[in-house]
């Protein structure tokens, strides 16, 4: 009970201040509540989980790219604040997120300070890392870092700056880390070095951040930027340059997209040529007030990533989950149907074997005179058939268990995530229960008023988009 008063406070706290901000957004969280309703009532939660926990609900924007692209020097830049370390080569080897904070003093904290906090997008991301590199989520301070940083800009978003892309295989762990901030980013900015376009770091970078995001749905989240653009200044080919990379792009399937030339005044070549001078400072004052453009609309897209996650997580409870709870119900039937039929089998067949040994069969008569016998009487013929219709019964509800146990394992081996791992097991325990009615196929919660909420969610993922372009 007090985990589900922390939950719901949390989301109360959670509601009223999305009111100011997005009121459709605090409209959301009730629905996210619904489907917490559902999920508890198949056993798939507990009380102190909710859906809308899982999801980030601040602007989240992530720079990825090759090593000594100019990564950090342009969150400097947008920040006008000089909070990361730059150079020519690699210079940090962890995801550091940065958020914004009142204090005037830049903190840094460690990966664990993410790791715990279910308010960041790296929430147990220890977990995922374990899975794919067993013993490297004990090391999450090697992978994360937190830093704060008092700048108006970062108000209300989270910045992400990752290690780069190097010519060498990377890390699993690194790469799942990737996969995972591109899921849950609302902007993803990728960089690649204007003054090596043909590098081996290129080509892991075009292989995992555009052949693998070409295709999907929310591909348009996706900036390419070629940075450092003023080295080209000295022979003035940036266009050849430019052209060149969006060629490399197109040999990946991107034959279409936001793509950039830009770099960062403070770090710049100095250009000589006055005209030149111009035509790139033009060049690089459009792509960058495109990019921050984008960055401060990062809202509205977090906006609808957060709708989107809500359709998701309802059709996912309708088409993933509902479906494997009954894949779990249908097999555990079909074993105890199964082993019941062997027990009783093997009981009738022992009964036969004993009486027709015995003598009992006259013909096709069974005569069982010693029953007539016993002291008692009836009462005692009464008391046996008990004794063995109770003997029976023990034994069809130790192959319940036995057989809830063994199946349960089978579906829960597919699963790779732990949290869900945990989650079916608490569902599928709950629709194997002693008193479960066997030839119930439906999962236990899942009636026709529940089926009726999870639809009304799912109608007003349309509604709530509706509102969105309303007020976008």
């Amino acid at each position: 009970m007090a985990k589900d008063s922390q939950i719901r406070q949390r989301l109360t706290n959670l509601k009223e201040r999305l009111k100011q901000e997005n009121p459709v957004l605090s409209q959301v969280v009730d629905s996210f509540q619904e489907l917490d309703y559902i999920s508890r009532r198949l056993g798939f939660f507990d009380d102190g989980q909710s859906h809308a926990t899982l999801t980030s609900w601040w602007p989240l924007i992530s720079v990825l790219g090759i090593y000594s692209s100019g990564k950090s020097s342009f969150i400097n830049h947008y920040l006008q604040y000089r909070l990361q370390s730059t150079g020519n080569q690699a210079v940090d080897d962890k995801f550091t997120v940065i958020s914004y904070t009142d204090d005037e003093q830049v903190r840094v904290l460690p990966g664990l300070a993410l790791d715990a906090d279910p308010r960041f997008p790296f929430y147990k991301i220890s977990q995922a890392i374990e899975e794919v590199a067993e013993g490297e989520g004990q090391r999450i301070d090697s992978y994360l870092q937190l830093k704060t940083c008092p700048n108006e800009r970062l108000r209300g978003k989270i910045l992400i700056d990752s290690p780069g892309f190097d010519a060498d295989a990377q890390r699993t762990s690194t790469l799942r880390i990737t996969d995972h901030i591109i899921d849950l980013s609302d902007l993803v900015l990728v960089f690649f070095d204007a003054r090596h376009p043909e590098s081996g770091s290129m080509h892991d970078t075009l292989e995992h951040l555009v052949n693998r995001t070409k295709d999907r749905r929310d591909a348009n989240k996706f900036l390419f930027i070629l940075n450092q653009i003023d080295n080209t200044a000295f022979e003035d080919n940036t266009e050849e340059v430019f052209a060149s990379w969006q060629r490399a792009l197109a040999q990946y399937g991107l034959t279409a997209g936001c793509c950039h030339a830009i770099y960062v005044p403070e770090v710049a070549v100095p250009i000589k040529d006055e005209s030149v001078r111009v035509r790139f400072e033009n060049k690089r004052d459009s792509n960058l007030d495109q990019i921050f453009n984008r960055i401060e609309r990062v809202g509205e897209e977090r906006a609808y990533r957060i709708v989107g996650m809500l359709e998701e997580t309802a059709q996912m409870l309708e088409n993933d989950i509902i479906p494997r709870i009954g894949q779990f119900i249908s097999r555990w039937r079909n074993k105890i149907i199964w082993l019941d039929g062997i027990l009783l089998g093997a009981i009738l067949a022992a009964f036969l074997v004993a009486t027709i040994w015995g003598g009992y069969w006259d013909g096709m008569t069974l005569k069982l005179s010693f029953l007539d016998n016993l002291p008692g009487g009836n009462y005692t013929k009464l008391g046996l058939l008990a004794l063995l219709v109770l003997l029976v019964g023990y034994v069809h509800f130790w192959i319940r268990r036995v057989t809830a146990n063994y199946v349960s394992r089978k579906v829960l081996a597919d699963i790779k995530d732990p949290d869900l791992r945990v989650s079916y097991a608490r569902a599928f325990k709950k629709n194997s229960r002693w008193y479960r009615i066997l030839w119930r196929r439906k999962p236990a919660g899942w009636g026709q008023r529940t089926q009726r909420r999870l639809a009304k969610v799912l109608e007003d993922t349309n509604t709530y988009i509706q509102k969105l372009n309303d007020m976008y």
